[in-house]
């Protein structure tokens, strides 16, 4: 496998490129998805249409790494399926436009909408450092009413390993765990967990975060073995802790 990038996903990623050597897996995209601009948006098109002009050379299937998240599933009663993506924001809009460039293209190819990964090497400004960064200042910004969904980055790895062993193309596929936890809980968890307590700010911003993984256990029944569930989330934030701040589950 040929992976584009260098930054969290592609660095996991890592652990199997010697795996799948006729794909070319897109991992340097925006991942800031309130503050990024328009150069930053006109930056990952180019690079996604370099990626499908190699790909027509030498005919590679290309991976793109899309999003559940941010509203893409904003219209009211969603279910989060992949037909259903109707964005609500800039971010989402840009994401959707790259998807449909690559299935235009005519190259062979699979789009991954991913939910809120969680592992090493994250930057600050994802969900889960930018929490526990707030945390520790004694107050805390709170979405009110937002969900998310929490994926480990090793369980999207193993996934994205699995749908390509199986042959899947030409498919867009939410990788999520399909368990959305409202924010309150997580940071609730978080301030748990490090012995910490901080002042709420709440936004009232409309967010519910519901991906459906319906197509994504169909394609790959074998992700029933991570134990999605509405508990799920807290082995994935622990295993974090426990690695960036040695809290164990017991404290």
């Amino acid at each position: 496998m040929e992976i584009i990038g260098r930054g969290f996903i592609a660095q996991h990623m890592a652990a199997i490129v010697d795996r799948h050597r006729g794909v070319r897996l897109l991992a340097a995209g925006v991942s800031r998805t309130v503050t990024a601009g328009t150069t930053d948006f006109q930056r990952e098109r180019k690079l996604l249409e370099r990626t499908i002009d190699a790909s027509r050379r030498d005919g590679r299937q290309v991976v793109f790494l899309s999003t559940a998240s941010s509203g893409v599933y904003a219209a009211e009663g969603c279910a989060g399926r992949e037909e259903e993506a109707v964005p609500a924001t800039r971010y989402a809009r840009h994401k959707l436009s790259l998807e449909r460039l690559l299935a235009e293209s005519g190259v062979d190819h699979l789009v991954l909408r991913l939910s809120h990964l969680v592992g090493a090497h994250q930057q600050p400004w994802q969900l889960i450092p930018s929490l526990v960064a707030q945390l520790h200042t004694g107050r805390v910004r709170v979405w009110r009413e937002a969900q998310r969904d929490l994926l480990d980055v090793d369980h999207m790895v193993w996934i994205t390993d699995a749908l390509l062993t199986a042959g899947v193309r030409g498919e867009v596929v939410n990788v999520a765990s399909g368990h959305p936890v409202p924010v309150e809980a997580i940071i609730a968890h978080l301030e748990r967990r490090l012995g910490l307590t901080a002042e709420p700010e709440w936004v009232d911003v409309a967010d519910p975060g519901v991906i459906s993984v319906a197509k994504l256990h169909r394609l790959v029944p074998g992700v029933r073995g991570f134990g999605f569930g509405p508990d799920y989330f807290r082995g994935v934030l622990d295993a974090r802790l426990a690695a960036d701040h040695g809290v164990t589950s017991g404290r």
